[in-house]
């Protein structure tokens, strides 16, 4: 079928790029409404427990949207300042869309322990929309910045929302344009060309516009979050790249072994074998993907939504538009040892040690080097860096396996003290109102600290409570404990705890006030919600592993037909997605290396971050090991002859023909996320740093030396098959390809 789908793509090529292109132009021009139509979800889970508070406060004592301002930097009892600051007050609430003002002029407001600023809050009406809200609250911000004190600051949950969007948006822009920019010269590089070079990036922008254009469509009937506008910009640059290159690179190698085969020939061929990686790969990502809806949150799912969707794209593309263009451009596609305006062939100037990793390829020495890779196709000019790690590490597969190992469970060991917490106003840029807003309040105003709301089931009495009160005060954690007699319809007692409100001392506050005897009680509150959001993630993690390594091993099982080859995979995988954590827990935590990347560490990593690194970095790994495996499991089909010495020629056969482009595809990627990297927000900056870190190791560690190390000490047993009875070896015969005499290498 994908043989077919190549020829037909070849003939039918300038059609095929017509109708990309007309969708393409489309999406670019209606695609980008889709920022104008995102929600900013909340993260909320339904049914934990500090939801249902949160759900029955909201019905009997309903809160619209908060404004606070914090106005410093002047002698609080000053005359003048008092009459002006009040008539503003009172102006304040005379707006229409203002519920209540809390300030400490005219309502009895907190007033900063030096005595030089002071706290307003501002409630605005329940029943606004998002954007009347804002328009409210910006409204609130003028008329306080009118109070003629040397500093005003004003912020929030909603106007902190709204900065995270905005700033979001930003860091997409910046992220693309940087990335682009530094794409281009590298596929320049890379392919020899600048048409070639191209080919990768008109795949990408036909991905993103049309992915973009088909999320505003869905945000019409589903909620779209922002943040799935980045994953798009950031899944549907990388893979369409990487899918990219594998179909450029097959190409150049079929039609440099039948350089006068017809052009629709080649592309049959090109898309048979790496049209099949491209579509198993594109599977085993959107499937990880999907694995992102085991854990019931608003906003993980409309991440995977868009993920989902962007691979599945991808995967199409890969499979249409990409052989078209190959097939349009095709005569300025330059061979690997073509000498370009950009690069000289490699094959008459190697180096001693590449020239020993050529050796070693062709019969080299070395009871497990790879010997003469009969019928395998010679490689042309020079072996790519993933070709020589993999000849080492077969020379030596056992120390390679044990300082793989250990080096990736070196890095994974501080990830055994990682800290969740949900994003606030602290992981916005330093400079951002919002932010310095928050960490005014945090610093100088300790009894704005959001208390743990105790909501007690039923209606006791005061002599009821009396022991639990007295319990929950002599917790170590507990600041002031007393009883809410605002809210009608409910028994509400407010905890105060010591420190942040959602601090490490307050989430433990809150298992310890659910862990006391006495009356029943549910626990709400910031520090209960990030409690219940933690938990309610390791209690569904158990299904999403299930979800995405059944998928995973299922595919792999199918592409390779080996029970064997999938376990290690997924394991390997396990262990680079371990040591991504450690480091981004050491940089992002600890603070290693902040200045460097431009970041000022909040002590925690976003609650949200390991979550979507789990699918990123399963995701992506596997689209390399796919790309390796299909090919490994091409020349042992040529082989079979059951014996360890065809299992270690296959795997290094696979490797010397495929490393090449996972190692560009690589780069590109690397490149991609360190562009996001660059941006202000904190939570996108540990995706685009901890992506760059896993691609990195994946390329380079696991794949470059644990994956033919590993399977090099297996041997044939890569591929046993239980309940399959082992075939006698069928020798396949194979023409030699003589070797040119002037792309030899001396010993």
């Amino acid at each position: 079928m994908l043989s077919r789908l190549g020829g037909w793509t070849a003939r039918r090529r300038f059609w095929v790029v017509a109708a990309w292109a007309v969708v393409t132009v489309v999406g670019a021009v209606l695609g980008g409404s889709v920022y104008d139509r995102t929600d900013s979800l909340d993260g909320t889970r339904p049914g934990l427990e500090s939801t249902q508070v949160q759900q029955r406060l909201d019905e009997v004592d309903p809160e619209g949207e908060v404004v606070v301002a914090v106005l410093g930097g002047r002698d609080f009892f000053s005359t003048d300042l008092v009459s002006q600051a009040s008539r503003i007050m009172f102006e304040i609430r005379e707006m229409d869309g203002v519920a209540e003002v809390t300030d400490a002029y005219t309502a009895g407001g907190l007033i900063g322990s030096d005595g030089q600023s002071s706290l307003v809050t501002v409630e605005l009406d329940r029943g606004l929309s998002e954007d009347e809200a804002l328009g409210v609250a910006d409204d609130v911000a003028t008329a306080l910045r009118e109070v003629d004190v040397p500093e005003v600051l004003v912020g929030g949950e909603l106007l902190s929302v709204r900065a995270f969007a905005e700033q979001a948006i930003a860091d997409t822009v910046r992220g693309e344009l940087v990335a682009l920019g530094f794409l281009c010269l590298a596929l320049l590089l890379i392919l020899g060309g600048l048409r070639a070079a191209a080919l990768p990036l008109a795949a990408a922008l036909a991905v993103i516009a049309t992915t973009l254009l088909a999320l505003t469509a869905l945000a019409g009937l589903v909620p779209v979050s922002e943040y799935a506008v980045n994953i798009v910009t950031l899944l549907g640059i990388g893979l369409a790249v990487d899918y990219s290159l594998l179909m450029v690179f097959r190409f150049r190698e079929e039609r440099a072994a039948a350089p006068d085969a017809a052009l629709e020939e080649l592309l049959s061929r090109t898309t048979a074998s790496a049209g099949r990686a491209v579509l198993v790969s594109g599977l085993a990502v959107a499937t990880v993907m999907v694995g992102l809806y085991a854990f019931a949150d608003p906003l993980l799912s409309a991440m995977a939504l868009g993920g989902a969707l962007v691979v599945v794209l991808a995967t199409v593309v890969g499979l249409t538009l990409v052989p078209a263009l190959i097939a349009v451009a095709h005569r300025h596609v330059p061979g690997r040892d073509q000498r370009t305006w950009v690069r000289r062939p490699r094959a008459s100037r190697q180096e001693p040690g590449v020239a020993k990793g050529v050796r070693e390829a062709k019969g080299g020495r070395g009871p497990r080097g790879a010997q003469k890779a009969r019928g395998a196709k010679p490689p042309v000019g020079a072996p790519g860096v993933l070709a020589v790690l993999a000849g080492f590490a077969q020379r030596r597969p056992v120390l390679v396996v044990l300082a793989g190992v250990g080096t990736l469970l070196v890095l994974a060991v501080p990830a055994l003290q990682l800290q969740l917490a949900n994003s606030d106003a602290s992981a916005l840029p330093p400079g951002s109102e919002e932010r310095r807003t928050a960490e005014v309040v945090q610093a100088d105003f300790e009894d704005a600290v959001q208390p743990l709301a105790v909501l007690l089931d039923g209606d006791p009495t005061v002599a009821e409570m009396r022991p639990l009160l007295r319990e929950i005060k002599a917790l170590p954690g507990t600041d002031e404990v007393f009883i809410r007699d605002d809210v009608q319809g409910v028994t509400l007692v407010d905890v105060v705890p010591r420190g942040a409100e959602a601090g490490p001392g307050a989430q433990q506050l809150v298992r310890e006030v659910r862990a006391l005897d006495g009356l029943p009680r549910r626990v709400g509150g910031p520090a209960a919600e990030l409690v219940d959001a933690k938990d309610s993630t390791v209690d569904r993690l158990p299904l999403a592993l299930v979800l995405v390594l059944l998928a995973t091993f299922v595919l792999l099982l199918l592409l390779t037909g080996s029970v064997v080859v999938p376990i290690k995979a997924i394991l390997l995988n396990l262990l680079t997605l371990a040591a991504t954590f450690g480091v981004l827990v050491a940089v992002f935590q600890w603070g290693w290396g902040s200045d460097l990347l431009g970041f000022e560490p909040w002590g925690a990593i976003d609650l949200t971050t390991p979550l979507l690194l789990f699918v990123f970095v399963l995701g992506l790994s596997m689209d390399y090991e796919v790309f390796l495996l299909a090919r490994i499991k091409e020349e042992w089909d040529r082989r079979r002859d059951d014996s360890r010495e065809a299992n270690d020629r296959a795997v290094l056969a696979g490797i010397t023909a495929t490393g090449p482009v996972v190692t560009a595809a690589a780069l590109c990627i690397a490149i991609v996320f360190l562009g996001f990297a660059l941006g202000e927000l904190v939570a996108v900056k540990e995706i685009g740093v901890g992506m760059t870190v896993a691609v990195l190791l994946d390329v380079t560690v696991v794949r470059g030396l644990l994956l033919p190390a590993s399977m090099t000490l297996l041997g044939r047993w890569n591929w046993w098959r239980p309940f399959v009875a082992a075939s006698p070896p069928v020798p396949v015969p194979v023409p030699a390809v003589p070797t040119p005499r002037s792309r030899r290498t001396s010993g």
